[in-house]
């Protein structure tokens, strides 16, 4: 069960690719009964910085927005380890380049609208499924985060016993976007498409969250001037990103067994609040 006695609060937009301009992006947040407070946003330029980040003692509890698992379909189909912590380390010991040509492959023999294989999670919180290797390439965002977590001995629960002072949820902030701004785009690292429209639909989003909406958290977004000017103004939408992970990591830490189904296919994880 998880302690009520107010932990760390932490929001992770992840790239597989950190770098100053565009790096790891952290949003740090309390919860004062139903109000959460925005305490910072920080900028992880590089692994080691997202490294030390993980290793920083508890309380906390996190949720990252990279896929934890794999499809059990693909999984079986390529006749992979059936153990979460086996997989993964064989997932990460794979290069890059030679996951998309195993992806491609399994997808060459699939019908058109099913070539992706999804995870139960998937579908529920409108994510692109785990293996997807481009637009968005999150499948090497796992491949890059996850080996991190189980090397920083964290917990995954449901997925990876560790240090239970230290919890990593999956995050995915587009699951939250939704059910605000439905499905207007909010955010572009494109400047020829970092338009008003999308300008607009963050503030909608950030209006919303300090209204306490959507009402099935039960919080309310605390932000000073500064923060939500930034908020707002960040036309690549990572800084938002990251707030509304620090959401669904607020929301978990309230919830009894952080807020997951019951049944979590123990290969494949499951999103908080899908």
């Amino acid at each position: 069960m998880p302690s009520h006695s107010g932990p760390e609060l932490l929001g992770i937009d992840f790239t597989s690719a950190p770098r100053p301009r565009k790096p790891i992006t952290v949003a740090r947040g309390r919860l004062q009964g139903t109000r959460l407070a925005l305490q910072r946003v920080e900028a992880l330029s590089d692994f080691a910085a997202f490294e030390a980040l993980l290793r920083e003692p508890g309380p906390w509890v996190g949720a990252f927005d990279f896929p934890f698992g794999l499809p059990r379909e693909l999984v079986d189909t390529l006749g992979w380890p059936r153990q979460w912590q086996p997989l993964m380390r064989h997932y990460a010991a794979q290069e890059r380049h030679q996951l998309s040509r195993l992806f491609a492959h399994f997808r060459s023999g699939r019908p058109v609208g099913g070539k992706w294989a999804h995870r139960a999670t998937d579908l529920p919180a409108g994510a692109s499924p785990s293996m997807r290797d481009i637009n968005p390439p999150v499948a090497f965002m796992m491949h890059a985060g996850v080996p991190r977590l189980i090397d920083a001995g964290v917990h995954l629960p449901r997925l990876h016993d560790g240090d239970r002072q230290r919890i990593a949820l999956e995050g995915y902030p587009g699951l939250l976007a939704r059910a605000l701004v439905q499905r207007r785009s909010y955010k572009s690292d494109e400047r020829s498409r970092q338009t008003p429209e999308r300008l607009i639909a963050r503030k909608d989003i950030v209006d919303a969250l300090e209204q306490g909406r959507p009402a099935r958290l039960g919080l309310r977004l605390a932000l000073s001037h500064a923060q939500r000017d930034a908020l707002v103004d960040d036309a690549s939408g990572d800084l938002l990103d990251a707030v509304l992970c620090l959401m669904q990591a607020a929301w978990a830490s309230r919830q009894p067994d952080w807020g997951l189904p019951e049944h979590v296919d123990p290969i494949e994880g499951w999103i908080v609040g899908a």
